[in-house]
C-alpha cells in the first residue's frame, strides 16, 4: 500500500520520515517505552535509523504493518507512534507508545480512534485487537478510553525481549464506533 496521512480533530498521523529519526531516538530513551514495548533496550540512534529507513518502508510495501508518526495537526513535536500490524482474517492489531512529555492529554486515544476508523473503512477490518503486558496500566487506559473491551489475559501471549509474558487482550468492533462491519456479526447468547 502507498503510505497515507490520516487526520483527526487535533492530530496528523503520517508515515515516519528521515526527519523523525532524532525525535524517535530521544522518545525511546524513556525507560517506560523500553520496558513495555518490544523496541531494543538500550535504544541507539542506529535503531531509530533502521526502523524509519528500512523497517517502516518495507512493512508498508508488504502490507504487513502501517506505522505512523503522530504530531499536532498544525505542526509541532512528535507526540507518539501508532501502528496497525499482524493482519489476519480481517483482524488487525493496534500498537502505540507516547513520548513521556506528551502523556495525559488524550492524544494517543485520539490517534488510536483515527487508526480504528481507517482500519474499519479502508482496510475492511472486522476486529481491531489490542494487547499489552499485564501491568501496563497506561496502555490499558488508552485502550479502554478508545472503547476497547478488555476480554481477558493470554498466558504467555506476548514475546518481549526474549521472554514470554502474560498479556491483556481487548477488541474494538466497528459497531463499537457506530460503524458498519464488512461482515455480519452474531454474538453468543449467554
Amino acid at each position: 500500500m502507498e503510505p497515507v496521512t490520516l487526520t483527526t480533530e487535533r492530530l496528523s498521523l503520517r508515515v515516519f520520515a528521515p526527519e523523525d529519526i532524532d525525535e524517535v531516538h530521544e522518545a525511546c530513551q524513556d525507560p517506560d517505552i523500553q520496558r513495555w514495548t518490544s523496541i531494543p533496550s538500550p535504544y541507539a540512534r542506529v535503531d531509530a535509523e533502521n526502523f524509519i529507513l528500512r523497517v517502516v518502508p518495507s512493512q508498508w510495501q508488504a502490507d504487513s504493518e502501517y506505522a505512523f508518526a503522530v504530531r499536532p495537526r498544525d505542526g509541532g513535536p512528535l507526540i507518539a507512534a501508532a501502528s496497525l500490524h499482524h493482519p489476519r482474517s480481517g483482524t488487525w492489531e493496534v500498537g502505540y507508545w507516547t513520548a513521556k512529555e506528551q502523556r495525559g492529554r488524550g492524544h494517543t486515544t485520539e490517534s488510536v480512534l483515527g487508526l480504528a476508523r481507517w482500519a474499519f473503512t479502508d482496510l475492511r477490518c472486522t476486529r481491531l485487537e489490542w494487547r499489552a503486558e499485564v501491568g501496563n496500566t497506561g496502555s490499558r487506559a488508552v485502550a479502554e478510553k478508545a472503547g476497547f473491551t478488555v476480554e481477558g489475559v493470554h498466558r504467555a501471549g506476548l514475546l518481549n525481549k526474549g521472554t514470554l509474558r502474560d498479556c491483556w487482550v481487548g477488541a474494538l468492533l466497528p459497531s463499537d464506533l457506530g460503524m458498519e462491519s464488512p461482515l455480519p456479526y452474531l454474538p453468543a447468547r449467554l
